[in-house]
């Protein structure tokens, strides 16, 4: 079962579908646990309502909260897999920059439109309406100047003369017109039959307004003028009006679209249904439509609405409502645009086509600006793609792998970096392979080395010995060794390769094993042997043998003229050869250029060898001094290389003084024991540079 969800778990996750966050946990809890809740629902409806019922607000609340965590992973699944590619962060980054900017002006640009074709229809209406308010305030006050004059002249007011001064053209034949004289109970009217208008006590002076009287609408004008019996007095009162009803819209709609008025709602019972609209949290019905809307001049001349409120006076009570009623306008762009641009006559054709001109060149320019953008974008994920596929290349260890460049901008350049990185790369792993093959080899001369060192010393009865060597580097130049001649006689010998590095190595191991043969072997003797006219002389090979009886100063030489025959002329050496005789307590040596021994007695004294001559192997047809010295117990010979007195600090050179007294004051001590206090200084003196040159220190002490 466990082998059955890892397999299953390894293959949603093949698919990415595996959860990944606590958001996608959260989604898969809740949406389980709402599934649960719902089939205990559907399985107690029956058994226990009152169960399932509670369980109702809970599998609303989960089915909601699953929603919400599954809209959220969705959402970040969504994200991570389209803005993975660089390409596609481009293309989402250019449609908010370019694409987005322009959907919110067209946008804006078409409420605007909509606004103002609303603004225009309002417009529109609200002039007609006013058109007809202001000529009937006109004709308003021709009736009171004509019935002033009449009632000045001693006539009396009654509907007979009001109807003889009231206009006669046809648009009068729908306006009731009403004047009333000083304290008169009742006016008198003229006009459609109807009950007779009343004279509110809100009005004072002129009024011309849409009034509401009696649950219907109307244009209503008065005007109050003085007669000249009296002109302070303004009593005589003259009031217009006219139903604010379809005929009227009728005439106001024309060719502009349909006009639906909404008045106040209808309380009457079993009134028809009527549509409604809610103005100042009112229900408005509508009490009529008049007009009929344009038919369309093109695919994009869509009906538009726009609600137009209207200013209406209470007739009773004088209170006057802002949106006291509503006129809503259905008509098509295309009206509205023949009516703005009627007073263009011609020229509205050529303006059109200069805005759609500037459209279709804006348009242009945003097109080319998008295939720009997407040619620069095919620039930069192709390049950003290119470098991908490298890296996995470098990351399959093939640097031989180089990325083909095109152009010659900064993505090129970086390209051409990245070629030269990895070339830069083979070429210094070529250089490590080749390092760590010389560094094998170099281990292996150095495994070489370390057995040409004395292990194990036989001692004499009369001396003890001791030495030790720290390379600089991996392999040393410097030579010491002891060789026993036999139980009373031993060769010491310290040396120094010119040089570092495995050929002061090769060099080392060269004078090793020939002082090994020369001093154990017979070897040939050097005699002096004339040449040429001149008479000089020469050293010269003899066949006779002497073995162990070969002095230090013979066996230089004949070191000297092997290392000049088969060396390279810079290659040299310095060597100092020491035979020690046990019987006789004395040391025989000779030296070829190497620094001179210190012998330190036991009372603390000390002195220089100071027999010696030049270096080996750099000059033939040498010969070298010998000299002898006697030991007494516990005197104690120092031989070293340069590696020893000549590492510098702030404060100058470690000096021969030093090391002479440091043997000195520890002289009593195992000559293990020394050369570890000495070898310690020489490091401390160092401290954390790099030793300079190899470390070579060889003691022996009588006893």
């Amino acid at each position: 079962m466990r082998l059955i969800s890892l397999e299953l778990e390894s293959r949603l996750r093949d698919k990415k579908l595996w959860p990944q966050s606590w958001v996608a946990w959260a989604a898969l809890y809740a949406l389980t646990l709402d599934l649960l809740l719902f089939a205990v629902q559907w399985l107690t409806r029956r058994a226990s309502p009152s169960t399932s019922e509670s369980l109702q607000g809970w599998v609303i609340f989960l089915s909601a909260l699953t929603i919400v965590l599954l809209a959220i992973a969705g959402f970040r699944w969504v994200r991570t897999q389209l803005l993975w590619r660089l390409r596609n962060r481009l293309i989402v980054t250019y449609v908010f920059i370019g694409v987005i900017p322009i959907v919110l002006l067209v946008m804006i640009s078409l409420i605007s439109l909509y606004l103002f074709a609303g603004q225009f229809a309002s417009f529109v209406v609200t002039s007609d309406i006013t058109t007809n308010l202001r000529s009937m305030e006109a004709a308003n006050r021709a009736i009171a100047h004509h019935l002033a004059m009449q009632l000045s002249a001693g006539g009396k007011l009654d509907a007979e003369i009001l109807g003889r001064v009231r206009p006669h053209r046809p648009e009068w034949s729908r306006r009731q017109v009403c004047a009333r004289y000083g304290n008169q109970s009742q006016g008198y009217c003229s006009g459609p039959e109807g009950a007779a208008l009343t004279f509110p006590s809100f009005i004072v002076g002129d009024f011309r307004d849409i009034v509401s009287d009696h649950g219907s609408l109307y244009l209503r004008t008065e005007t109050s003028t003085a007669t000249a019996t009296d002109p302070k007095d303004s009593s005589l009162r003259v009031i217009s009006s006219e139903p604010l009803d379809k005929e009227l819209v009728e005439k106001i709609a024309g060719d502009l679209g349909q006009i639906v008025v909404y008045g106040t709602e209808s309380t009457a019972p079993n009134a028809p249904a009527k549509s409604f609209v809610a103005l100042d949290g009112e229900k408005r019905e509508q009490t009529f439509s008049a007009g009929t809307i344009p038919p369309a001049s093109g695919v994009f001349d869509h009906e538009v609405r726009f609600p137009i409120p209207l200013q209406v006076v209470d007739w009773t009570t004088g209170e006057r409502r802002r949106a006291g009623a509503l006129a809503e306008v259905e008509t098509r762009p295309s009206v509205l645009y023949a009516r703005l641009f009627a007073a263009l006559g011609d020229y509205a054709r050529g303006v059109e086509y200069i805005l759609l001109l500037i459209a279709i060149v804006f348009a242009i320019i945003w097109v080319l600006a998008i295939l720009i953008g997407t040619k620069l974008t095919r620039t930069i994920t192709s390049a950003v793609d290119q470098l991908y596929e490298a890296t996995k290349h470098i990351n399959r260890a093939d640097f031989s792998h180089r990325i083909t460049v095109q152009s010659s901008d900064q993505l090129a350049t970086l390209a051409n970096s990245f070629n030269s990185m990895t070339t830069s790369i083979e070429n210094l792993i070529q250089e490590q392979k080749e390092k760590q093959r010389l560094e094998g080899e170099l281990a292996i001369a150095q495994e070489v080395q370390a057995q040409l060192y004395p292990k194990l010393i036989t001692q004499l009865e009369s001396l003890e010995v001791h030495g030790i060597c720290l390379p600089a580097r991996t392999v040393s130049g410097d030579y010491y060794d002891f060789v026993a001649l036999n139980s009373d006689r031993m060769m010491l010998a310290v040396g120094d390769i010119s040089g570092k590095g495995i050929s002061a190595a090769l060099l080392m191991a060269t004078i090793y094993a020939a002082v090994r043969a020369y001093s154990i072997e017979d070897v040939p003797v050097l005699r002096e042997a004339s040449v040429g006219v001149s008479g000089s002389s020469a050293l010269m090979l003899a066949s006779e043998s002497r073995g162990a009886d070969t002095s230090p100063a013979t066996l230089l030489a004949l070191l000297n003229h092997q290392l000049y025959e088969g060396t390279p002329a810079a290659k040299y050496a310095t060597l100092f050869l020491g035979i020690y005789d046990g019987a006789s307590r004395r040391l025989t040596y000779a030296n070829g250029g190497h620094l001179q021994p210190i012998l330190i007695s036991d009372d603390g004294s000390s002195q220089l060898l100071e027999c010696g001559g030049t270096v080996v192997g750099l000059f033939d047809n040498v010969s070298y001094p010998e000299a002898t010295v006697q030991f007494r117990v516990g005197d104690i010979l120092v031989a070293y290389s340069d590696g020893v007195t000549e590492p510098e600090n702030d404060y100058g050179e470690f000096g021969e003084e030093r090391l002479i007294q440091l043997v000195r004051a520890n002289r009593h001590l195992p000559l293990e024991r020394i050369t570890e206090i000495v070898t310690a200084a020489v490091a401390d003196w160092i401290g954390e540079d790099e030793q300079p040159d190899d470390v070579t220190l060889v003691l022996a002490r009588a006893r």
